[in-house]
């Protein structure tokens, strides 16, 4: 009968082979050992060149060899005449200083110590695994290339740090892996794919894919310089969110590659007059369903589209054009997958124990334990990984209010609260202080966006001040208000004049980035254009005046992909944009709007200098309820002004006078009714002279025409 050791082995609960498996001292001689299952017949190279043939263990799959002298290391063996290197010649190697660190909670590059990472070692090419599983009794790396039986590479603990380790040899990029854990206690078998894997098989097949080192020559240098010394408080800024498989499909209604879309979507861009594109999650992703917010690859981009180097192509095309890139970043939740990060060693590893905290009640997904050092290391790691390996401008931190309070969507009795008896996530708050700390620090010019939907102080504070640290915050109050006031039939908006006017009150208080995300335009909330009351032609001029409304309002602009075409019915995740639209006079006018004022916001400082400030902002006249028309100047540091007028009513307004700084001509820089944009060509013919007639607090006014339902924005000529 075998020792304890050898039953371990059989077993498949060795928690280290080496102990076992490879060259060991025996006596005055050596000993070698290959746990081969399934093998016929199994030879070890010698010095000499000769072939030594190995034992089976009576009644096992163990095969054994001695001799005087070892073989040399590393060694090679013939498994049913194929050649190979022993894995178990490949000592471990733990990586000290990076265990010490992801223990702690400050390691911020783990991919490059844990997940597969091929290597040489002794010469020998091949793949080192790593994989934290602290709980497990056992791990092996499985794959393609030993039949996916866990009894053929079990791996070798590294003490205390509850990592686990094993060189294959031989291992090329492109080889399918997973890891097989055995619970401690309950012996139950659990097949998990990496957390640091850095590729995945395709839908629906989930196997985790050895990558190759980044082949992707970079030709950016210009411009992450650029951005390093940006003052981005004070750059324009309009985004264009979308998500990648429904922007545009190849006929066969296949996605668009990362490498399409760098021919595709970077020259639309660019003519749109787009700053920046947002990314709806590229995380790896097993349901289409999700758009990517329940995330199982969390250093992965989805292979739906193509590799990392396919991605770093894609964003390196962007920034020779101008264009910055943001990715979402979902470290709020995960999935309960089975497969993937969930009780990942049989224990709550990446999530609570406590079922209070455990899992988010909106979504089934698991809440991350910000509590725990080595989930730290992960999630800070994560958003190191897309900052660095794919020189990714921003983060958009998604849900960020799930994270910071513990009874977030939970009723009284659901939650736990923190140790002084509050709400509060301490730790979470913790870790996004830290994470946005790590960005501006280790990533010059990049920037943090949270979607914060509460009003929770500070959230685009310096963490020194007591912030929490991002560059700029989603305003979603500016979004209810905007959306609510323009769904009410304009004989009702009289009534909700103040949802025009309130956001002024706290405009200042954070760095508001203005959202007409894809939240807004699903699940029965309509279109934009969707959502606009009155007949088409009103409905059209009703979503030019909201776009004219948001590009002209203090703060940074996302629209979500076919807002600009004037999109009828709601975003349709499986299918393209209806670009067949724009054969429409009107929605190609809603288009060519979109683009001339984002060239106008990106060409005139004085809408976009003093977004955060109030010095860039001053009402002409906020009181006008009874003819629900607003009026604004923006202002630049030099002095400059841009005057806006918005109707909100289908009625012309004429002689409707307004103050202005100064006397002089004006000049009509864009009416969203003009005949351009679809609409019924109502103006002052491009331009209106202030005369010295003093108005509202004003040493000059101007007499105007105000076309129905439409902005116009004046510049001094």
């Amino acid at each position: 009968m075998p020792d304890a050791a050898f039953r371990a082995l059989f077993e498949a609960r060795e928690h280290d082979p080496f102990s076992v498996l490879g060259l060991h001292p025996q006596g005055a001689g050596w000993h070698l050992r290959v746990f081969r299952p399934r093998a016929s017949a199994i030879s070890v190279e010698l010095a000499d060149g000769a072939w030594a043939p190995l034992k089976r263990r009576l009644g096992s799959d163990l095969f054994e060899w001695q001799g005087s002298a070892p073989p040399p290391r590393p060694w090679r063996l013939k498994i049913d005449g194929a050649t190979h290197y022993d894995a178990y010649a490949f000592v471990p190697r733990p990586p000290a200083d990076d265990l010490f660190l992801f223990n702690a909670g400050r390691l911020r590059q783990a991919w490059r110590s844990q997940g597969a990472l091929p290597e040489q070692r002794d010469g020998v090419a091949g793949v080192c695994f790593r994989v934290w599983a602290p709980n497990a009794e056992r791990v092996s790396v499985v794959g393609d290339f030993n039949g996916w039986d866990g009894r053929v590479h079990p791996m070798a603990t590294l003490g205390a740090s509850g990592v686990w380790e094993l060189f294959v040899p031989e291992l090329a990029a492109g080889a399918l892996y997973r890891f097989e854990l055995r619970v401690r206690g309950s012996g139950a078998l659990r097949l998990k794919s990496d957390p640091y894997a850095r590729a995945f098989e395709r839908r629906p097949a989930t196997a985790c894919r050895v990558t190759a080192p980044a082949a992707h020559v970079w030709n950016d240098d210009a411009w992450l310089q650029a951005r390093a010394r940006r003052d981005w408080l004070s750059a324009p800024m309009s985004i264009y969110e979308m998500h990648l498989g429904s922007w545009m499909r190849h006929p066969d209604r296949s996605f668009y590659s990362y490498r399409d879309l760098a021919e595709r979507l970077v020259p639309y861009l660019v003519e749109m007059g787009y700053t920046h594109v947002e990314f709806m999650p590229l995380m790896e992703h097993p349901l289409d369903e999700s758009w990517g917010y329940q995330c199982t690859g969390f250093f992965a981009p989805s292979s739906r589209f193509g590799s990392a180097d396919d991605l770093r192509c894609l964003v390196d095309a962007l920034h020779q054009a101008g264009i910055g890139v943001i990715l979402d970043w979902v470290p709020g939740h995960f999935p309960a997958d089975d497969w993937a990060l969930a009780h990942y060693d049989g224990s709550a590893l990446y999530e609570h124990e406590d079922p209070k905290q455990k899992m988010h009640p909106d979504w089934g997904t698991h809440v991350f334990n910000y509590g725990r050092n080595e989930v730290r290391s992960f999630l800070l790691s994560s958003a190191s990984y897309w900052l660095g390996e794919f020189h990714v401008d921003a983060l958009r931190v998604d849900a960020v209010a799930s994270m910071i309070y513990l009874d977030y969507s939970r009723r009284a009795g659901e939650w736990t609260p923190n140790v002084h008896g509050g709400r509060e996530n301490l730790e979470a708050i913790a870790f996004l202080r830290e994470m946005n700390e790590m960005v501006h620090a280790d990533f010059p010019g990049a920037l943090t966006i949270a979607e914060e939907s509460t009003a929770w102080p500070m959230v685009s504070r310096p963490t020194w001040l007591g912030g929490l640290g991002f560059s700029m915050k989603w305003n979603m109050g500016w979004m209810n208000d905007t959306l609510d006031y323009m769904e009410h039939d304009p004989i009702y908006r009289r009534y909700n004049h103040e949802r025009l006017t309130f956001g002024q009150l706290y405009a200042y208080s954070e760095n508001f980035v203005l959202p007409l995300s894809h939240d807004e335009v699903v699940h029965g909330k309509h279109s934009l254009l969707g959502k606009m009351p009155g007949d088409e032609w009103q409905r059209f001029a009703n979503l030019r005046l909201l776009l004219a409304y948001q590009m002209t309002a203090p703060g940074k602009k996302l629209q979500f992909m076919g807002a600009e075409l004037g999109q009828p019915w709601e975003w349709r995740p499986a299918e393209e944009l209806p670009w067949q639209l724009l054969q429409s006079p009107l929605h190609a006018g809603v288009r060519e709007l979109t683009r001339e004022l984002n060239h106008l916001y990106v060409g005139e400082t004085a809408l976009h200098e003093l977004d955060f400030s109030s010095l860039g902002f001053q009402w002409i006249d906020c009181h006008d309820a009874d003819q629900s028309v607003v009026s604004w100047l923006r202002h630049a540091r030099d002095g400059s002004h841009v005057v806006v007028v918005l109707n909100f009513t289908p009625v012309p307004r004429h002689g409707y006078r307004l103050g202005v700084p100064r006397t002089g001509p004006y000049r009509e820089r864009l009416n969203t009714d003009s005949a351009l944009y679809g609409g019924s060509d109502l103006g002052n013919g491009g331009h209106v002279n202030a005369e010295a007639r003093s108005w509202m607090g004003f040493p000059a006014s101007l007499a105007l025409t105000l076309p129905p339902l439409a902005a116009l924005i004046l510049l001094p000529a």
